[in-house]
């Protein structure tokens, strides 16, 4: 069973950076594509970028894109996020997941493993 777990969130100044991390604890799975989503209290959770497990294409959110990178160590079957100049509007939960789908179908309800989730805050 494949088991998807988050670690790296926290609080962060904005301008500031931060890392999170998603590790399938469970067993040995090949997906298509490993991605984050993220949501804010009160709103829909949302798309943040995706990665294809095997290519490493990828795809991001035009709210994020150019300040997040998104990457994969396939051999730790562990994906990351890279958040860079952090502004108080990307404060949610993150949440990992991971899918059959392509990059560009990837979406919150097609996704066949979530993580728990990890807070990232950024306070002005």
């Amino acid at each position: 069973q494949v088991q998807l777990a988050e670690s790296g969130g926290g609080s962060v100044q904005a301008g500031g950076s931060l890392r999170v991390s998603c590790v399938n604890s469970g067993r040995t799975f090949s997906w298509n594509t490993m991605g984050w989503f993220r949501q804010a209290p009160g709103k829909e959770r949302e798309f943040v970028a995706v990665i294809s497990w095997t290519t490493g294409s990828t795809v991001y959110a035009d709210s994020v894109q150019g300040r997040f990178i998104i990457s994969r160590d396939k051999a730790k079957n562990t994906g990351y996020l890279q958040m860079n100049s952090l502004k108080p509007e990307d404060t949610a939960v993150y949440y990992c997941a991971a899918s059959y789908s392509s990059r560009y179908s990837f979406k919150a309800n097609n996704v066949d493993y979530w993580g728990q989730g990890t807070q990232v805050t950024v306070y002005s």
